[in-house]
C-alpha cells in the first residue's frame, strides 16, 4: 500500500467515524438520562435523509434552506416520538420503554416504505460538499474533510451546553439520579425534551453529511448505521458524550483500515463492529471512558 493510499484511507476512516460519532451522541445522551437505548434513533436519521430528498428535489428548495427545514423537521419528529411513545411510560419498567422504542423503529421503517416505497432515492447533490479537492496524489471530497471538523465543533457545543448552562446542569443531575432530580424540582419533561432536541438535530446533521457521502436513501438505511452508532456509544462508555465520539472514531477507523489492509475481509466490514462490541463487553464492560456504576434494583 502506497503512502497516498494509506492517507486516503485514514481520511475516509476519520470521516465515517465522525458520522458514527454524531449519531452516537444522541444514543448516549438519551441513555445517560433515561437509561433507555433509543432504538428508533437510526430511523430518525433515515427520516431526516428523506426530508432532505423531498425538500430539495420535490419542492426545489436551495440546499441551505432545505438544511434548516430538515433539522427543524427532524427535531419535531424526535419530540413527537418522545411525547407519544416514551413519556406515557416514564414510570413503567425499563423493558416496557425498550419495547416501545423497538416498536417506534419498526413503525418508522414501515411508514417510510408505505409513503416513499422501498425503491432507493438519490440524495440531492450539494456542490459545496461533493466537490473534490486534491493534495498531491490524494483526492478527497469536501464532505470527507469537513465532517470531522463539524463533529468536533458540535461536540464542543454539546459539552458547553451540558457543562456550562442551567439546562445542562439539570441534565447532569438527572443522569446521576433521575428520581432525586425530580424531587428537587428539576423540570424533567424539559430536560428530556431538550435531550431529544439535541440528539435529533445531530442525527439530522449526520444524515445530510452521510447522504452527501453515500447518496442513496431507502427505508432501512438507518438500521446498520444505527446499530454501529449504538456500538460506538458502548465502546466509548455509554452515557459519556466524549466517549461516544471516541468510540465513533475508533469504529470508523477500524473498519476502514480492516478493508484497506486486508482486502479479502471486505465482506466482513460490518462484522468488525460486532466483534469490537464483544471484546469491549468482555474486557471493559463500561466502555473506554465509562465509569463503574451500580445498577439500582
Amino acid at each position: 500500500m502506497t503512502f497516498e493510499t494509506l492517507m486516503q484511507q485514514l481520511a475516509n476512516g476519520i470521516s465515517i467515524g465522525s458520522l458514527y460519532a454524531l449519531i452516537a451522541i444522541g444514543y448516549t445522551m438519551v441513555y445517560g438520562i433515561l437509561r433507555l437505548i433509543n432504538f428508533a434513533h437510526g430511523d430518525i436519521f433515515m427520516m431526516a435523509a428523506y426530508f432532505m430528498v423531498f425538500s430539495t428535489i420535490t419542492f426545489g428548495l436551495p440546499w441551505y434552506i432545505s438544511t434548516i427545514i430538515v433539522i427543524a423537521a427532524t427535531v419535531l419528529l424526535g419530540i413527537i416520538i418522545e411525547k407519544v411513545a416514551y413519556k406515557p411510560l416514564r414510570d413503567a419498567p425499563r423493558m416496557s420503554i425498550m419495547i416501545s422504542a423497538i416498536g417506534v423503529s419498526f413503525f418508522l421503517e414501515n411508514l417510510a416504505t408505505y409513503l416513499f416505497t422501498g425503491v432507493p432515492k438519490g440524495f440531492p447533490d450539494i456542490p459545496l460538499l461533493t466537490r473534490a479537492i486534491g493534495f498531491r496524489n490524494i483526492s478527497l471530497s469536501v464532505v470527507t474533510v469537513v465532517t470531522p471538523i463539524i463533529t468536533l465543533v458540535l461536540l464542543y457545543v454539546v459539552l458547553f451546553i451540558t457543562n456550562k448552562t442551567k439546562i445542562g446542569m439539570a441534565m447532569r443531575a438527572s443522569s446521576k439520579d433521575f428520581e432525586t432530580a425530580r424531587l428537587m424540582g428539576i423540570n424533567i419533561n424539559k430536560v428530556i425534551s431538550t435531550t431529544f432536541v439535541i440528539g435529533s438535530a445531530l442525527a439530522a446533521t449526520g444524515a445530510i453529511l452521510w447522504g452527501s457521502k453515500y447518496p442513496s436513501v431507502y427505508p432501512i438505511m438507518g438500521v446498520m448505521p444505527g446499530l454501529k452508532c449504538f456500538i460506538a456509544a458502548v465502546v466509548g462508555g455509554i452515557g459519556n458524550i466524549t466517549g461516544a465520539v471516541l468510540g465513533g472514531f475508533i469504529l470508523g477507523l477500524g473498519e476502514i483500515m480492516l478493508v484497506a489492509l486486508l482486502p479479502g475481509l471486505t465482506g466482513y466490514r460490518d462484522a468488525f463492529a460486532f466483534i469490537l462490541l464483544i471484546v469491549i463487553l468482555l474486557f471493559k464492560p463500561t466502555g473506554i471512558m465509562g465509569e463503574k456504576i451500580s445498577e439500582k434494583v
